[in-house]
């Protein structure tokens, strides 16, 4: 049996609204979805990507945990979306139009990729696989 490909990926942001507008900016595009889920628990806004990805924003109505994101606490490392190699020099500009702090285009063995990070400084790249 074959794994199956990954549907979304949801994180939990400090400032929904101010995470909505960076996220719709760098996406180019709206959320189809903005609303509190049923359980009543978390409210989230989720925006669709190409490819059929799902990519969501979360507020929890419970306490927020002391502490920043840190991808070197357990749990989530990166976020990473695949692009072309020919692709991350347009990121590039894309990332600097947007006034987002990045990496500049890395090369290893394994791929070239531009690291970044939102408002909450969840980490997130443009990853190009090695051709």
């Amino acid at each position: 049996m074959a794994f199956p490909a990954l549907a979304h990926v949801a994180v939990t942001v400090t400032d929904l609204a101010n995470s909505t507008r960076w996220y719709a900016s760098l996406f180019g595009a709206d959320p189809v979805l903005d609303e509190d889920e049923e359980s009543g628990d978390f409210h989230h806004t989720v925006f669709a990507l190409d490819g059929g990805m799902l990519f969501g924003l979360h507020t929890h109505t419970s306490a927020d945990p002391d502490g920043a994101f840190d991808e070197r606490r357990p749990g989530l490392d990166h976020v990473a979306f695949t692009v072309t190699a020919d692709d991350l020099e347009t990121w590039t500009r894309r990332l600097d139009e947007l006034g987002i702090a990045h990496s500049g285009i890395k090369h290893a063995h394994y791929g070239s990729g531009i690291s970044f990070r939102d408002p909450d400084n969840i980490a997130l790249e443009f990853f190009a696989p090695p051709s």
